[in-house]
Formats: C-alpha cells, sequence, structure tokens
C-alpha cells in the first residue's frame, strides 16, 4: 500500500513556463524560510553556546532565508511542484 499521490502531468512548454515554476520555488523559499526562523528560535542562545546578542539574531535570520533558499533551490519539499498546476490553471483563466 502506497501513500504517495502522484502529480498531475504539467505541460512545460506552456508560455511562461519557466516564470512561473521560479515564482512557485521563491513561494516554497519563503515557507520553508518561515519553518527555518521557528527552528531557529528554538535553539538556546545563551553565553555558553553561542554567546547570544544582537549580532547574532540578525545573522540567525540570514542564516535561516540562506538555508530556505538553498532548500527551494534543490527540489525543496516539493511545494513548489505540487503548485504548479493550480497556478498553471490560474494562469489559463486569466
Amino acid at each position: 500500500m502506497s501513500s504517495v499521490v502522484p502529480l498531475p502531468k504539467v505541460d512545460t512548454s506552456v508560455p511562461g513556463y519557466a516564470k512561473l515554476h521560479q515564482q512557485a520555488k521563491d513561494l516554497e523559499g519563503v515557507f520553508i524560510n518561515t519553518l527555518m526562523k521557528e527552528m531557529f528560535s528554538s535553539i538556546k542562545t545563551d553565553d555558553s553556546s553561542f554567546g547570544g546578542g544582537f549580532g547574532e539574531e540578525t545573522w540567525r535570520g540570514m542564516q535561516a532565508e540562506q538555508f530556505a533558499n538553498a532548500m527551494a533551490d534543490q527540489g525543496g519539499l516539493g511545494l513548489a511542484d505540487q503548485l504548479m498546476p493550480t497556478l498553471l490553471k490560474m494562469q489559463e483563466a486569466n
């Protein structure tokens, strides 16, 4: 028994597909960034661990953003691919 639902086939020759797919990946990056920031917020940052302070808080947000973008560019969680059929239908409706 498999719990994997196959994605619908998407026609990649549709005009504007590349731009739309990039937007879907960007949206996935924003979502992953939110998850990463939540994950990092639970890490103890007192003086004995990382040093704490404003600098660490600033860099940690940037680190979460870079991790999220790298993950999204490498396929991420698969959200971009799941969004594509819906985004293409919305684009065709317009």
